[in-house]
């Protein structure tokens, strides 16, 4: 794999409903974050332009869309998302080896400064409860390592998990492949996030990168918080 940079390994949600509010929360945050995520909703509000428009500013970006679909039609999105500018881009493990090879495929040119594939392998808000709903009757760990080495496979750069998941992950990949990890909190109510951890809890764990949205976004100080949060995944 071409070498990786995470920065200080923080990447801070922007988890508003429009563009005005993902510049001013930008802006507030004055780079203490190395990375900052774009979600559907932003996506969805904002469109391509804001990933564009960040990206041309220099910020590193995970677009965090979570394709799941034929593997033509994810192969032309993953393309046209490198052409934004997006550092990292979210598939869903689940949509099988044929789909996240062309993923892969779609990004493979550009070096070090290509747009990397993370396949999702198990919602953060899920547990074996919801998974047993939709017909996954196996452990959640168990799906969660069946679904890391499908991507491994198949070529993705890394997998977006629970830091609940992040040893065992590491324990089967490769050097240099990704370990991103939401559901990473202060210590503290969980919210809608049922495998959670802190910072420094998810990089012992093995992350390479963290996902933080509320505590950095509904700070009175984002950037203090954000820094606070650099701090401790370097301690």
């Amino acid at each position: 794999m071409s070498r990786f940079d995470p920065g200080n390994r923080l990447i801070a949600a922007l988890d508003v409903p429009g563009r005005a509010e993902a510049d001013d929360l930008v802006a507030r945050l004055a780079g203490a974050a190395s990375w900052l995520k774009i979600g559907l909703e932003l996506f969805v509000a904002a469109g391509p332009a804001l990933v564009r428009d960040h990206a041309a500013a220099g910020h590193r970006l995970m677009l965090d869309l979570k394709l799941h679909d034929i593997p033509a039609t994810v192969e032309r999105a993953a393309e046209r998302a490198g052409e934004l500018g997006a550092g990292l881009l979210t598939i869903h493990a689940a949509g099988g080896r044929a789909m996240i090879e062309a993923a892969a495929r779609a990004v493979s040119g550009g070096g070090d400064s290509r747009t990397r594939i993370l396949a999702i392998t198990v919602l953060t808000s899920l547990d074996q409860r919801d998974l047993a709903e939709v017909g996954e009757d196996v452990p959640l760990e168990q799906l969660v390592l069946r679904r890391a080495r499908l991507a491994i496979d198949a070529g993705a750069d890394g997998v977006v998990s629970s830091p609940r998941e992040a040893a065992a992950i590491r324990a089967i990949a490769p050097a240099g492949f990704l370990i991103v990890t939401p559901g990473v909190r202060p210590a503290g109510p969980a919210g809608d996030q049922k495998r959670v951890a802190t910072a420094s809890e998810a990089r012992a764990a093995g992350a390479d990168l963290v996902v933080v949205g509320r505590p950095i976004r509904d700070a009175a100080d984002p950037a203090a918080a954000a820094r606070a949060l650099a701090a401790e995944l370097a301690g």
